[in-house]
């Protein structure tokens, strides 16, 4: 490695490592105030929380390191062009291209770096820091309780609209669901708000509901002989109203928690290149299976379609004209004014836009489940092609910050951190609208994990092929004879109008 080489390469490094220290640093205590309230009130020591932010911290690798690489790419080359550094290397024969070489080398290497630590470091974290959070999840159930979902609580499935209120113990819109015995859903319980307060005895935390309904399915033997004579029978239940209702909630379980097991894999996030093909192709493949059957069993319950096979009817019809299929089909069109066949009627018609209820319903139902599904594929897809565009990212942003540099000649944090700022959100709000959008369908998983890609390409390019001609970002000659031109044109088409306007009126 010539001198050249070394030097470009050495300052380079030393601003991409203290960049990425430093923006890496930020991100982690955004990430610690972002958790804090999973933290707070549960005895963890700083281990488990440094445990926590590490492992969190790999998911933070793709959003730091394009930034550390632009701010610092900008910052290099800025340098070397407001010392001068650059005038000197040109005017001994050496280009742009060729002060750029080592780092073009060194970002070919630090993109296959990427690709494995997107590949193997990103899903690791990942897996470690989703079960540690479940794991801290169960140490409170104050703060186990998701809003809009249940949540599995000791004995009890409990959901809840709103929380709020010192510690999130004010509840609103409660729906608890006991466990029992037999495993099945007997006791409902219903309120409009709630409270969850610790015992004063024990380790148990109390549950305080207001203003509510308990309701209990009786539990009868199906040995009876009248259950048997009659298996279609209302099944017996009870319920009850309640202003206020407190239950015990066993926290034993919550407290013996072991923080360091690890029984959750199967989230797309901790799979790697080959398991995502895999779960791609079987989740595709039982998406289509599942299309196709129900596209059949509903071919085979729609009248529609029975009518279209009964071959016989099809005869009949086509032999008829089309003045009088009507006439000699339903022989009396008219018959319904009867007051027996209009009941009929009405009855059928009744019945004929009840099932059309159903069967829409039903449909929509299908529609969101299979909406469902295809975005749990696309979400696959978008993780699987993000491991390859984190290096292609990479090497662009550092074309364009390079270029910038050497275009804007600053160095420093002033300026080069202003553009470095812009283009990164640029950049960022474009990769995560094509990422959104292909959750949804609305375009495919490839055009919208790539279009960031896309577009940072053909820029990087162009800002290359101005700062190794000395362009300028902008060429402001070409812009200002375009204004020109165009208030020319503009002056010219005015005073033909004017001279038109005299010549009618005189």
């Amino acid at each position: 490695m010539k001198i050249l080489d070394r030097y470009v390469l050495g300052l380079y490094l030393k601003r991409l490592g203290s960049v990425f220290l430093i923006l890496m640093f930020i991100f982690i205590i955004q990430t610690f105030w972002l958790f804090i309230d999973e933290f707070a009130g549960k005895g963890i020591d700083s281990e488990i929380i440094l445990k926590f932010l590490g492992y969190y911290s790999p998911k933070l690798y793709p959003l730091v390191m394009p930034l550390s690489v632009l701010l610092a790419s900008i910052m290099t080359y800025g340098t070397l062009a407001e010392n001068y550094e650059f005038a000197a290397m040109k005017s001994t024969g050496i280009s742009l291209q060729r002060a750029m070489r080592s780092l073009v080398i060194f970002h070919f290497f630090l993109g296959v770096g990427s690709f494995y630590f997107a590949n193997h470091v990103i899903p690791y974290g990942e897996f470690k820091y989703y079960n540690l959070r479940r794991n801290l999840a169960k140490l409170k159930p104050a703060l186990a309780i998701t809003e809009g979902v249940f949540n599995d609580i000791g004995e009890m499935n409990i959901k809840v609209k709103r929380k709020h209120g010192e510690d999130n113990r004010f509840l609103e819109d409660v729906i608890i669901h006991e466990k029992t015995a037999d495993k099945k859903n007997r006791i409902v319980i219903k309120a409009n708000r709630g409270e969850l307060k610790s015992a004063t005895i024990g380790d148990q935390l109390q549950l305080i509901l207001y203003d509510g309904n308990r309701y209990e399915e009786i539990n009868t033997s199906s040995s009876d002989p009248r259950n048997r004579a009659r298996p279609d029978r209302q099944i017996p239940h009870a319920k009850v109203a309640f202003k206020k209702y407190i239950m015990n909630i066993d926290l034993s379980q919550f407290n013996d928690v072991d923080l360091a097991e690890e029984k959750y894999r199967s989230t797309y996030r901790m799979q790697k290149v080959n398991e995502l093909v895999e779960s791609i192709d079987s989740l595709e493949e039982k998406f289509l299976d599942n299309r196709k059957v129900y596209g059949d069993n509903f071919a085979a319950s729609n009248l529609i379609l029975k009518l279209k096979n009964n071959k016989d009817l099809l005869i009949e019809m086509d032999s008829l004209s089309t003045s009088d299929s009507v006439y000699r089909l339903f022989k009396n069109p008219l018959r319904f004014a009867g007051v027996d066949n209009f009941v009929n009627q009405k009855e059928v018609l009744r019945q004929a836009l009840s099932s059309n209820r159903g069967h829409m319903r039903n449909v929509e139902t299908k529609k969101r489940s299979y909406f469902l599904n295809q975005k749990r594929i696309n979400l696959h897809k978008n993780t699987f092609h993000e491991k390859f565009t984190l290096g292609f990212s990479l090497f662009f942003l550092f074309l364009v910050g390079s270029s910038l540099g050497a275009i804007i000649r600053k160095g420093g944090l002033g300026l080069p951190m202003v553009l470095a700022i812009l283009i990164f959100l640029t950049y960022y709000y474009i990769g995560l609208f094509g990422k959104n959008a292909s959750e949804d369908s609305s375009i495919s998983p490839v055009i919208g994990s790539w279009v960031s890609v896309f577009i940072i390409a053909p820029c990087a390019l162009y800002f290359l092929h101005r700062a190794s001609r000395d362009l300028g970002l902008l060429n402001n000659d070409r812009f200002l004879i375009f204004v020109d031109q165009l208030v020319e044109v503009v002056k010219n088409r005015i005073f033909a109008l004017r001279n038109t306007l005299w010549k009618k009126n005189n």
